[in-house]
């Protein structure tokens, strides 16, 4: 073990705010724990965002730099809104998380590394000639060195695991080091390790992160005193979980299908990353949640559109290869119009593309992606726990106005996480389907319109009096007959989308973050954070600037333009080549200028607060 260059934080330094990048081998289990040092750190009352950093091979050769993992958190003691641009600390199993990770370490950075990863094999699988600990690599960094699998063996021993067991324990080792640098609380980890664990396994885990912790106590690597991070203050009152973006959006959901009094159905196909909503619905079976895990996308689509065709919420969920496949199907939910959910959490495309990085290319996707025009209600979540809102929306949106709804997740929100505020059921806004009644003596019109939403009665089938047509033929207004005549196709073309852009009633007034004037920010969906940060950061700097973040996106907020005319520029990041660009651009005649981003990786705070200053001063 060597320090090159000793830490003085003195007794129990407090520090503001901490961005900790834990990176190994895809089995390293670098996702387990850096979930639990997020959890604890939630408890511990700080704020928190956490990017995890899955490989783009699913199951790439162990060792090698396109097989590592990364977990990435940023916790506070005030409100914050990204996990972070670069690391402070970064702990590393072997040399490819090392070297992979580097330059997302800042200068002077402390690294955490396990030695007993870096022999031959371990360097030649990393592409590397020699070995970073020694060649100067790391001459600017503070750098604790720990045999971190050995000391690990020798902790579970007594327990009698395999060698293959006992090297699986060695993350926990890692974890427990960190807990106390940062003086985190392990009980709530032993706990949670009783809990998922059995027997011996479960020991081992709990011996390894105590033996970390005591080896970082007793050995005074970071110069004998932890740090502090002091809880968030500045929280609004209430009950608080940490809550990923998934999990949020199957929350919301289920919470909008009770308010409505109404089944959740969810038919899906499994695709990174957005199986984890199946899995965060499949035990509300007792709460009127059935989920179908069906034999492709189509299926999934279809089931759905029956199940909402028979008086329940149905959702599909997907990532973007999979909304290509249920097109048609969602052209049929248009043309029969009825409350489907689409929940789209976009990953790198095209085809396959990048499946476990984020990316917001299908934004024209879900605009235009159907046969012949088929307007679709667009919205998109900025945060995990904002997933819960729009999950709610989008129900409410879909019930009002008899319309399937596509919700715009990506990877970055999905697998994110940050504490969130829970809500109060009984104030969720009322929905209340407009289900159809039949009159003694009156034919049953399918077609006949709510005069306000234009939405059409939601039908029940099987009720007497109420039978009609069904199919992806036009349909004849108000009859629902099937009709090939042209003036009637074309009026009930410009109903359905004139019925869409109803929905600007519904869209709150545009907020501006910042300034009036100047250069305004527009983002949608997962930059939120970027974005704000980097405004921030820049207003800081002197530049005269605002942020406006969508959350509709179809149709846009009826005084978007107004908003947008109040600002001599105007720029749009958005990880894609140019969406939303041109949508701004087509709607307003405004000259936006894109900053765009399609690495798989979620935007820096630097790029766009450099951006700014230097777009500020362009003529």
């Amino acid at each position: 073990m060597s320090t090159p260059a000793r830490i003085e934080p003195g007794p129990n330094a407090s520090l503001d705010s901490v961005v900790i990048r834990f990176a190994g081998d895809s089995g390293d289990g670098m996702q387990l724990i850096g979930n639990q040092f997020t959890r604890t750190t939630a408890l511990a009352g700080n704020d928190l965002a956490t990017f995890p950093d899955f490989p783009a091979e699913i199951r790439a050769p162990a060792g090698t730099r396109a097989g590592v993992s990364g977990f990435q958190l940023q916790f506070a003691n005030h409100d914050i809104f990204t996990p972070g641009d670069i690391a402070d600390v970064l702990v590393a199993m072997n040399p490819a998380a090392l070297v992979a990770n580097l330059n997302r370490l800042k200068d002077g950075g402390l690294i955490i590394v396990n030695t007993d990863s870096f022999g031959k094999r371990d360097l030649k699988l990393a592409n590397l000639e020699v070995s970073p600990l020694d060649d100067g690599t790391l001459d600017e960094y503070r750098v604790v060195q720990v045999g971190i699998t050995k000391l690990t063996k020798e902790t579970v021993e007594p327990l009698g695991l395999t060698t293959k067991e006992a090297d699986r324990c060695k993350n926990f080792f890692a974890l427990g080091m960190t807990y106390w640098l940062y003086s985190r609380n392990m009980e709530p980890t032993k706990q949670w390790v009783t809990g998922k664990f059995k027997g011996k396994f479960a020991e081992a885990n709990i011996a390894a992160l105590q033996a970390g912790w005591s080896f970082a106590d007793t050995v005074e690597i970071f110069g004998g005193q932890p740090y502090m991070v002091p809880r968030a203050d500045d929280f609004k009152e209430g009950e608080y979980r940490n809550i990923m973006g998934n999990a949020a959006m199957a929350v919301g959901l289920a919470a909008a299908a009770n308010k409505a009094d109404r089944l959740l159905f969810y038919g899906t196909y499994p695709i990174t990353p957005a199986s984890d909503i199946l899995h965060a619905l499949a035990p509300f079976k007792n709460y009127g949640v059935v989920t179908y895990q069906a034999e492709d996308e189509i299926a999934a689509v279809c089931a759905s559109i029956g199940a909402s065709w028979g008086g329940s919420i149905g959702v599909t969920g997907t990532s973007g290869p999979g909304v290509s496949l249920k097109a048609e199907a969602m052209g049929l939910a248009n043309i029969i119009e009825v409350p489907l959910i689409v929940v789209n959490v976009q990953r790198g495309g095209p085809s396959t593309g990048l499946p476990t990085k984020t990316e917001q290319s299908d934004l024209m996707q879900a605009l235009y992606g159907r046969n012949g025009d088929s307007p679709m209600p667009v919205l998109a979540p900025q945060t995990p726990a904002d997933c819960f809102d729009v999950a709610v929306e989008a129900v409410r949106i879909a019930i009002k106005y008899m319309t399937p709804v596509m919700i715009l997740s990506d990877g970055y929100i999905a697998n994110g996480a940050e504490p969130w505020l829970l809500p109060d059921l009984d104030a969720l806004p009322e929905m209340k389907p407009n289900f159809a009644k039949a009159e003694e003596g009156v034919e049953f019109q399918p077609y006949s319109r709510d005069e306000e939403t234009l939405a059409r009665p939601w039908a029940i089938p099987g009720t007497p009096g109420l039978e009609h047509r069904i199919g992806g033929l036009e349909k004849q207004h108000l009859t629902g007959h099937v009709s090939y005549d042209p003036a009637n196709h074309q009026f009930m073309q410009e109903l359905r989308q004139e019925k869409v852009r109803r929905i600007q009633a519904d869209i709150p007034e545009t907020e501006v973050f910042g300034d009036e004037g100047g250069v305004c920010v527009l983002g949608w969906g997962s930059t939120y954070g970027a974005i704000r940060t980097a405004v921030v950061g820049a207003r800081e700097a002197g530049v005269k600037v605002g942020h406006v973040h969508l959350r509709w996106i179809n149709p846009l907020p009826k005084d978007l333009g107004e908003v947008l005319k109040r600002f001599d520029k105007v720029l749009i990041p958005e990880l894609n080549l140019g969406q939303l660009i041109k949508l701004i651009r087509a709607e307003y005649l405004i000259d936006a200028v894109p900053l765009a981003k399609v690495q798989g990786q979620p935007f820096q705070t630097n790029e766009i607060r450099d951006r700014i200053i230097e777009f500020s001063k362009e003529a």
